[in-house]
């Protein structure tokens, strides 16, 4: 019997996707200027994607960065708002993908809603700054500063700081992972880390960066592109914020949901980055979604590998938000 070829590892709903998106033409990321990425990131953000939904609460606020910038970000909610402090929802704080260099909170709007929606919870998405405007390591210590101001200003929001979770798409999911371990040495306690194929290592030298280097949505040259732009010298690929893998030690970090495209160069990765966390006696649910590739989880509206994704995602969420509310009442009685 023959062996598959990349290609035939697609569902006929991706490859149909991937064949028109080749035969668009439209220029790579790494052939514009930033600025023009990420207005062709954004551009076509939402054509794939379930419409928005409408949610009772849509805010937009502030998050200070520990040099006085403001962080645009947006809260979500699915209940206008909480009187009572004890029904205080809980919040996922959601990272955008985009390499560290494209992407926003409108990118991944109708995706956190839809989170917001099917777990129940409040979302909150920041929008750290990008490079090459900002290098390494401004987007971690913007990820780090979001947290940590979101912690203290959470009641103020009407939200629960006590059920608190982070997330992200892709670069996102570096971020998060990131504050994880630092919301660990911290002392700050999180529910889960919700990893929606996060970068992990620090070269692109896994067997899944070579099988889908070219025409899987995400490319080699595209991923060069992105980590050049972020990356002040070669040495910062090294340094665990960049690259999670690296990390000395992941013991005590929060609970982790992650969820990989089977045809993606990250793939490899998150696999040996789950393998570390529940090497270090991390809980790790893990899910990898055939047949789809990078960028999948934003395409509701014609995969639906996607949408069992984000159900599996918002069954994650609420299943670590209701081990820490029953938590609280232990302690409280």
């Amino acid at each position: 019997m023959s062996r598959q070829t990349p290609e035939q590892l697609l569902t006929p709903t991706m490859r149909s996707i991937v064949s028109a998106m080749s035969r668009a033409k439209r220029q790579p990321f790494y052939t514009l200027t930033p600025s023009e990425a990420r207005a062709a990131y954004e551009a076509g953000a939402g054509v794939l994607e379930l419409p928005a939904r409408p949610l009772a609460r849509v805010e937009d606020f502030k998050l200070r960065a520990r040099d006085g910038f403001d962080l645009p970000a947006r809260l979500y909610s699915p209940v206008a708002s909480v009187a009572n402090p004890d029904l205080s929802l809980p919040v996922l704080l959601y990272f955008h993908g985009g390499g560290f260099t494209i992407g926003s909170i409108a990118t991944h709007d109708a995706l956190c809603r839809e989170l917001s929606t099917l777990a129940g919870c409040a979302v909150v998405s920041v929008e750290y700054r990008l490079a090459p405007e900002h290098k390494f390591p401004t987007a971690a210590n913007d990820a780090w500063d979001a947290l940590q101001g979101l912690a203290a200003m959470a009641e103020t929001l009407g939200l629960d700081a006590g059920r608190l979770a982070v997330g992200g798409d892709s670069a996102g999911g570096t971020l998060a992972a990131v504050c994880a371990v630092l919301a660990r040495d911290a002392g700050l306690p999180l529910a889960l880390q919700l990893l929606i194929y996060p970068g992990c290592a620090a070269q692109q030298d896994t067997r899944s960066h070579h099988t889908f280097a070219r025409g899987f949505v995400l490319d080699e040259a595209s991923i060069t592109w992105f980590f050049n732009q972020y990356i002040r010298t070669p040495a910062d690929r090294d340094d665990w914020r960049f690259a999670p893998l690296n990390a000395d030690d992941l013991e005590g970090v929060a609970p982790v949901w992650m969820g990989l495209a089977e045809c993606d160069p990250l793939v490899d990765e998150g696999l040996l980055y789950a393998d570390k966390l529940r090497a270090a006696g991390v809980a790790v649910d893990l899910e990898i979604y055939r047949g789809v590739t990078h960028e999948f989880i934003k395409m509701g509206r014609a995969i639906p590998e996607a949408l069992r994704a984000q159900a599996d995602a918002a069954r994650a969420l609420r299943l670590a938000f209701d081990a820490g509310a029953q938590g609280s009442e232990k302690k409280d009685r």
